[in-house]
């Protein structure tokens, strides 16, 4: 008996449609089991039957693709499921991808466009055997944020946001720009008896130091120019719900030692006020400096951290997690396919190799940000020759290969990306000083992004004198 290439669970309400799969997949050595509506392919699953793919048609009675795509992979995580449809419904087919569809073929389909997307998904088959995880967990946790998890290091982050999310205390959250901890601090709220009051976030760094304490706490009529009525902070706004303070680590000095006195007595007075607000407010926090460092150039209090530091999750950077990548390939495809009425686009072998071998300085921002260009493009090969141009001017200098001159004569690729380097740090230098260090007016005058100035300097080391 010839070793079998896997076993495949067809699910279609059309009994010629599953004949023809049939008949096609046994070809090849498939073994195959039919089901003829959803409800039957659960109860095949959920009493032990172990396909390597599901390949599930959208359109069905009772319980459609959709809804069966749903359980199959609450019933088992890890099952790999590829859509079938007789239309190209944009909307459905990038929710299938956002439920965690590995794929998807448009009826009719010929045996090439089978075989290609059979080849895709069992590829690693083998490799993968035995682990029911391997295609990770999505959480939507608002219309355009969702908790992805498929690596180790971010399934325990989840295991401890469960425990924590009932225990009222502050949380710190820290990692790098743009590996997800707003998205970590919403699960937490999410999850928490609070997750029904209302979710706050306030970002530390986007406001100079007096229009960001009149926005945290508020401020009577006569407290500055200009404040003719009294306003309530965010504090206020926030009672019995849940605040996250963003980059808390560029919060002032000043500002600091009155989020103190509300983390330890739950109060505050409004600016320009003798009386004492009360609230009841789940502070979390998250930022990407270095804490010690802060704390040891009083940048940060000590005593806040102590106070902020009742648990803390450190984020990973996405490069330390590359085994989540092809799931947040097709779960960003998915997303912003529906966003941009576009009909999701193949996430083939070489894209996701290309991909992990890239290192992502920007972490999950940047990736979302390739996929849109990806979309928007619809051309693999030059979104594949961005990445690699993308990498080259990342990667760290190497040593000079074997009979190249040694004699310290620079080369010229490196000299210009070295001037280039000083010239740009000297740019972002001159901007915050004359901006008084305000990084959103400084990212405004040099044409960049607030988060790309961020970025810029921490990689340049730049510090406030």
């Amino acid at each position: 008996m010839s070793h079998s290439a896997g076993n495949i669970l067809v699910v279609d309400d059309e009994p010629s449609m599953l004949r023809y799969l049939q008949t096609l997949l046994e070809v090849d050595s498939y073994e195959v089991t039919t089901a003829r509506s959803g409800v039957e392919a659960l109860q095949r699953v959920r009493t032990g039957h172990k396909p390597d793919l599901v390949l599930l048609d959208l359109l069905m009675p009772e319980l459609d693709g959709l809804q069966t795509l749903e359980q199959l992979r609450q019933a088992k995580p890890g099952l790999k499921v590829v859509m079938l449809s007789c239309v190209t419904d944009t909307r459905k087919v990038a929710q299938a991808i956002k439920l965690g569809a590995q794929d998807y073929l448009t009826k009719p389909f010929d045996k090439a466009e089978l075989d290609a997307v059979l080849s895709h998904c069992l590829c690693d088959r083998t490799a993968t055997a035995g682990n029911g995880d391997e295609a990770g967990h999505v959480e939507e946790l608002s219309d355009d944020q969702y908790f992805v998890a498929a690596s180790p290091a971010m399934r325990k982050i989840r295991e401890q946001v469960v425990q924590l999310a009932a225990v009222d205390v502050p949380v710190l959250m820290l990692g790098e720009s743009g590996t997800g901890k707003e998205v970590v601090a919403r699960l937490i709220h999410k999850l928490s008896p609070r997750a029904h009051r209302t979710w706050l976030k306030v970002n530390c760094a986007a406001l100079p130091a007096d229009l960001l304490e009149s926005e945290l706490f508020g401020y009577e009529p006569g407290a500055f120019t200009g404040a003719t009525r009294s306003k309530p902070g965010k504090f206020e706004l926030c009672d019995k719900g849940t605040i996250l303070l963003d980059e808390i680590g560029e919060m002032p000095p000043t500002l600091q030692a009155k989020l103190l006195h509300v983390l330890q007595d739950q109060q505050f007075s409004r600016l320009g006020s003798r009386s004492f607000v009360k609230v009841d407010v789940r502070i979390l926090a998250a930022t990407n400096i270095n804490i010690p460092e802060a704390i040891e150039s009083r940048k940060f209090r000590e005593d806040l951290y102590y106070r902020l530091n009742a648990f803390t999750i450190h984020v990973p950077a996405l490069r330390e997690r590359k085994q989540e990548i092809p799931l947040l390939l097709r779960h960003f495809m998915g997303v912003y396919s529906a966003r941009y009425g576009r009909t999701p686009l193949s996430v083939s072998p070489a894209l996701v190799q290309a991909c992990t071998a890239y290192r992502w300085p920007g972490n999950l921002r940047e990736l979302e940000n390739f996929v849109k260009r990806y979309l928007i493009l619809g051309d693999e090969a030059l979104i594949l020759s961005e990445l690699e141009a993308n990498s080259a001017s990342h990667a760290a200098p190497e040593e000079p290969a074997a009979g190249a001159p040694r004699d310290g004569t620079p080369d010229l690729k490196s000299l210009v990306r070295n001037l280039k380097g000083e010239a740009e740090r000297e740019a972002i230098s001159r901007a915050l000083q004359q901006t008084k260090w305000n990084r959103k007016e400084a990212a405004r005058l040099l044409n960049i992004s607030y988060k790309a100035l961020l970025y810029k300097i921490q990689r340049y080391r730049l510090d406030r004198v």
